[in-house]
């Protein structure tokens, strides 16, 4: 593999930062350790700007090629935060906080566009202009979209946008990209069932919200499998039930359906949303009782550019030797906020057969970070190439 010499050279520097951020996890926008540790390390690196509190605990590193232009201008996101679980791991280097660990690699995405950051700030063999985006709350926060709205994109004046995620599973060190949709859109619906309770052993006096919920779970799986065309990709997925009752002789006054909807296109995302209410309302409208639908639009599809996908797969061939088709699935990924105001694209790099991600006995395989260097600085020093 053609990994640039100075980032093979600086492995074991990486690796370090690397496993200090995965012993000092943090969660949702509370990276106030790990957001100074990476301000501090820009500062050092020579970047001529470093500016924090973008996106309430985001950082943003400038970094000037040779030829001082706006012509060009590249940015490079990493997340930093961690997971609300334990870890189980083992490691001499293990999370030293109760609740909380780095379960997804974002310790690894961070030091890797730290490594970059530092080996662009010390070559500069690029003209244009290059902006490592270290982000919070990609766990379930938003973080992207924070960033975005604090204007992340204009006031650094961002053209292009890449990121990278590992992939447990896949040969160590391969590259994966799609154009299109990758990642789904993340929706969540929460529904309020009203009927009237009483006893159990006069259910004609009562409007059973048990009956009521469980004609409706059956129900939404008609939305994805008779309502939507069969080629699109969509997933509803009932995730809790419960009711107000506990007693065994009590039929409940009221019950409560969760889930969540992971769609590839804003077509599907609208049609599952329209028939879930629907159904839900006509459901409880025929069993005598009442239903409120709250439904909360998470993150939008992750859709990489057509263009900027062609860059980010010449570039991993140019540093791995193959860049792979990578397939579509229905995890969601925040980076999508960000994609929707540039153009760019989101790469897969393999973590080799390690525990998925999520999982507590997870962790971010070293050996990538030379690889997942050079494909970010490679992508700089391709699309802002030095006169």
């Amino acid at each position: 593999m053609p990994i640039k010499n100075r980032l093979a050279e600086m492995h074991d520097e990486i690796t370090g930062w690397r496993r200090d951020i995965h012993q000092h996890p943090e969660i949702l926008y509370d990276t106030h350790r790990t957001s100074a540790l990476v301000a501090d390390k820009l500062r050092a690196f020579g970047c001529d700007e470093v500016v924090t509190g973008i996106g309430r605990t985001g950082v943003v590193g400038v970094i000037k090629g040779k030829a001082d232009t706006q012509d060009r201008v590249i940015g490079l996101r990493a997340d930093m935060d961690a997971l609300p679980m334990q870890e189980q791991t083992g490691l001499d280097y293990a999370s030293q906080t109760p609740n909380a660990m780095h379960a997804c690699g974002h310790d690894g995405h961070t030091a890797m566009v730290l490594g970059t950051a530092k080996y662009l700030a010390e070559t500069r063999n690029f003209d244009g202009t290059a902006i490592v985006i270290f982000q919070p709350a990609e766990e379930g926060g938003n973080g992207a979209e924070a960033m975005c709205k604090d204007g992340l994109m204009d006031r650094f004046g961002i053209q292009e946008v890449y990121a990278m995620h590992n992939v447990p599973g896949v040969p160590t060190g391969q590259f994966a990209i799609r154009s299109g949709p990758l990642l789904a859109a993340a929706d969540e619906f929460d529904i309020h069932l009203e009927g009237h309770g009483g006893h159990a052993a006069k259910p004609h006096d009562t409007v059973d919200t048990t009956v009521m919920l469980s004609q409706l779970v059956v129900a939404l799986q008609t939305v994805v499998s008779r309502n939507s065309d069969p080629i699109q990709q969509g997933v509803l997925s009932v995730t809790s039930v419960e009711t107000s009752s506990k007693a065994f002789n009590v039929i409940p006054q009221s019950a409560r359906v969760r889930g969540t909807v992971r769609t590839h296109s804003n077509e599907m995302r609208d049609l599952i949303e329209k028939r879930l209410t629907e159904i839900t309302e006509g459901v409880a409208a025929t069993m005598g009782g009442t239903a409120t639908v709250t439904y909360t639009r998470g993150v939008p599809v992750t859709i990489n550019a057509e263009e900027q996908t062609g860059y980010a797969e010449e570039a991993a061939i140019s540093v791995g030797g193959s860049c792979a088709e990578a397939p579509m699935v229905m995890g969601g990924e925040d980076f999508s906020f960000m994609l929707e105001e540039r153009p760019g694209a989101f790469i897969v790099l393999g973590n080799g057969d390690s525990a998925g991600l999520h999982h507590p006995e997870y962790n971010f395989n070293d050996e990538i970070i030379p690889i997942g260097c050079s494909w970010f600085a490679e992508m700089v020093e391709r699309r802002m190439p030095a006169a």
